[in-house]
């Protein structure tokens, strides 16, 4: 069951690159820079994540980035989504993501699974919003 909002965020994909992936789909890497809102507490947000291409033309995505507060507060995630393609460049992702963090503020989503709504526009700009699913 899909629970409380854990963050919404804005951000933009900074670079691409084309990974190795002998036999299989086109794999693509992606550094996207955010800022975001967690739990109440403005953050910025470096990660990563590749996607390669399946025979069916889905997607299928893994990621792994750091949020950092003003404050200090420091949490990781790790995660994995499927998505889809669509005009000039456009990508739609769902999937989980799961956080780690020693920062009291933040320590309960070491017990969350997340799920996420992961968009970007053909310009690089994204979107996502994640809510700890129940």
């Amino acid at each position: 069951m899909l629970g409380d909002k854990l963050c919404d965020y804005v951000g933009k994909i900074t670079s691409r690159r084309v990974l190795s992936n002998p036999g299989g789909g086109p794999k693509m890497e992606a550094f996207p820079y955010t800022q975001l809102c967690r739990s109440g507490v403005e953050t910025i947000e470096t990660s990563t994540y590749w996607s390669v291409a399946r025979p069916d033309g889905t997607l299928f995505g893994e990621g792994q980035g750091v949020a950092m507060s003003q404050e200090g507060d420091v949490a990781t995630w790790v995660g994995q989504g499927v998505g889809t393609m669509g005009k000039a460049g456009t990508v739609s992702f769902r999937g989980a993501v799961f956080y780690h963090s020693t920062s009291p503020r933040w320590s309960r989503l070491n017990s969350v699974a997340a799920i996420f709504e992961y968009e970007v526009d053909g310009d690089g700009n994204s979107r996502s919003t994640v809510w700890e699913w129940k």
